[in-house]
């Protein structure tokens, strides 16, 4: 690892999205700790996708909740955090496990931007009751009626889902909205249930492609109308622009430090 650019009394941020973060966080810490050596005021991190959030729970007996430690690590590299909808079910902030300022960009605004411009007529589906209160701001920000599925996870591979009131939606372009498709699976039944009900082929928006194994093939081939996401992890599906948003929050980080 070696630093060509001088940082000595300078801010540094480093930007590292932690989609597969095994392969990156020692490289990020030897650059992080680098820079301290070298005379760095603060060190910033930029990671618009933040791993290990999902696991905030000892799930099953003898589990790691890898959330905590992950965010011990972390919060031991930077001075500052700014990344993107991060996982939060069970925690109220990222203040809860992180122990350095933080700053969260919604991509809310630039998904309902997106489809407002780039779907005909389109109702926001929602993947859970727990998703209500964000799909209902896409909906409201792109001025269109939202649903929210009713969903049973079986496995990881296996969900049951229902659409309520389906034959509501037989005018309108359904899209699927959700923080992180990893799997897809939730998606790949919904586009099927969808398909079954009558309704248009759907548009499936995500926040974070994170797509694991072959799950952008997959979603793509089960009759989806289109595939996208937020540029927080670079992918084919990356559609949505959420940069702006991030250099907003960077530099109120910098405009602390003058």
């Amino acid at each position: 690892m070696r630093l060509e650019s001088e940082v000595s009394g300078r801010s540094v941020v480093f930007a590292c999205s932690l989609d597969r973060p095994d392969d990156k966080l020692l490289t990020l810490a030897f650059a992080a700790s680098t820079a301290k050596e070298l005379g760095a005021t603060r060190v910033g991190l930029v990671a618009p996708y933040l791993g290990y959030m999902r696991q905030d729970k000892r799930f099953r007996p003898g589990e790691a909740v890898t959330s905590r430690t992950f965010a011990t690590l972390v919060s031991g590299l930077a001075d500052w955090l700014v990344c993107v909808d991060p996982h939060l079910h069970r925690y109220k902030s990222l203040s809860e496990i992180y122990s350095i300022p933080s700053a969260v960009v919604h991509a809310a605004p630039a998904m309902a931007a997106w489809i407002a411009g780039a779907v005909k007529a389109p109702v926001i589906v929602g993947p859970d009751s727990e998703s209500e209160q964000w799909v209902a701001e896409v909906a409201r920000l792109a001025k269109a009626p939202f649903t929210v599925l009713e969903k049973i996870r079986r496995s990881d591979h296996e969900v049951e889902i229902s659409i309520p009131l389906a034959s509501r939606w037989r005018e309108h372009t359904p899209v699927l909205v959700d923080d992180i498709i990893s799997t897809a699976g939730t998606m790949i039944t919904t586009v099927k249930r969808l398909q079954e009900a009558g309704l248009r082929p759907p548009v499936c928006v995500g926040v974070h492609a994170v797509f694991a194994d072959n799950a952008y093939a997959e979603l793509k081939a089960c009759g989806a109308a289109d595939v996208v996401s937020c540029n927080t992890i670079v992918h084919p599906s990356n559609a949505i622009d959420v940069m702006p948003a991030i250099t907003a929050q960077v530099k109120a980080f910098l405009c602390e430090a003058v």
